[in-house]
């Protein structure tokens, strides 16, 4: 049910992306939408690994630098039956721990000090179960399309709205509705933001429970989400921006109240009580 609720929100924000083309620029505005949301998911596809661990000054270590996380992470991605991961350490105190790359052949997962200071051997064990069940479920690529196509929505917006300023683009044509351009414009990122953060807040769930599965202990991966969501809550990553907050197991940015409803991440209260529900149930 993630992976329908997942394609259909996908689908749902192409048509969203063409809609917004076609509206504004007929045909050739539909054209334009739909080959400017493959160029750049073609370039998330291929740097966007690189371009997020160069922005969090993530450092790839080896099992003699960083035995503890190393032999976690060898250990379950043999569970897992995926390939060895490179690994990274992220500095500082906050605690979090992200995976990226295009697919499990090219995969990397990364862990910041703060979060190899915080937790146990088991419950660091959840957390990179959690990472490599994205890894697996191939997470990150629909992460990297649907933040793309989000991040195009807004382009094309704003790109309207100053030719509609200026007279330019497609106002002309018969059965215009400035009313209508303008609620697109002010509805349409609004829209596709949403979209990015159901997509996220699914795959959020479904990572949890292929991460129980994959360490056997769904109730370490809970005790290691509680510690982490306090730990931020005190120590916010300082460097962490919006664009790339889904992509860590825990937000990185703190807030309450509206800030919730936006977030890119599922409660964490519903987050523990499914892993302890699936500990009751057992594995199967």
């Amino acid at each position: 049910m993630n992976m329908v609720k997942t394609v259909g929100l996908m689908v749902l924000m192409m048509g969203l992306l063409m809609l917004i083309g076609q509206w504004f620029g007929g045909e050739q505005g539909l054209f334009i939408a739909f080959a400017f949301s493959l160029l750049m998911n073609f370039g998330m596809y291929w740097f966007s690994d690189k371009i997020i661990l160069m922005t969090y000054g993530a450092k790839e270590v080896t099992e003699q630098e960083a035995p503890k996380l190393y032999n976690a992470v060898r250990k379950l991605a043999v569970q897992a039956e995926l390939p060895m991961p490179r690994v990274y350490i992220i500095p500082g105190e906050t605690s979090n721990a992200f995976a990226t790359g295009r697919n499990p052949q090219h995969a990397a997962v990364a862990a910041t000090e703060g979060i190899l200071r915080m937790l146990s051997d088991d419950e660091l064990e959840g957390v990179m179960a959690h990472e490599l069940a994205h890894v697996k479920h191939r997470d990150i690529l629909i992460g990297t399309i649907v933040a793309a196509m989000a991040g195009a929505i807004t382009f094309l917006t704003r790109m309207a709205m100053w030719t509609s300023m200026f007279g330019g683009g497609n106002r002309d044509r018969e059965n215009s509705n400035p009313v209508g351009e303008i609620l697109l414009l002010i509805l349409a990122p609004v829209a596709a933001m949403l979209i990015q953060f159901a997509v996220s807040r699914s795959r959020e769930f479904a990572a949890d429970a292929g991460g129980a599965r994959i360490c056997g202990r769904p109730l370490s991966l809970a005790n290691a989400l509680r510690k982490l969501h306090a730990g931020v809550e005190r120590i916010p990553m300082a460097n962490a921006g919006t664009a790339t907050a889904h992509m860590f197991i825990v937000n990185p940015l703190s807030g309450g109240g509206m800030m919730k409803l936006f977030s890119t991440h599922p409660p964490m209260e519903e987050r523990v009580a499914r892993l302890e529900q699936l500990a009751m149930g057992g594995l199967s």
